[in-house]
């Protein structure tokens, strides 16, 4: 039996979207394909759960947009990237 991997960020826990985020159909208010979360976008960690085939960490993060999405941890990150400006280092 394949054991659950432990989450690496938490309840509570501010993260960023590494990539815009589709609904893949099981958003009910918006269009199959349509942008929920553009990459970027700040959000909190409100529930951590499991994907129960994968046994892999699923968070549910409530986005500045007032959307609630079901993320994982490929899509999340906890620090906000630095932007990077031409000439400046």
């Amino acid at each position: 039996m394949i054991e659950p991997r432990a989450p690496i960020y938490q309840w509570g826990q501010r993260v960023w979207t590494e990539t815009d985020l589709l609904n893949d159909g099981s958003y009910p208010d918006r269009e199959p394909g349509a942008l929920l979360v553009a990459a970027g976008s700040e959000g909190e960690i409100v529930q951590v759960g499991y994907h129960e085939e994968a046994k892999i960490p699923v968070y549910l993060v409530e986005f500045q947009n007032g959307c609630v999405v079901g993320c994982f941890e490929e899509e999340l990150r906890a620090e906000k990237a630095r932007e990077q400006v031409a000439g400046i280092l």
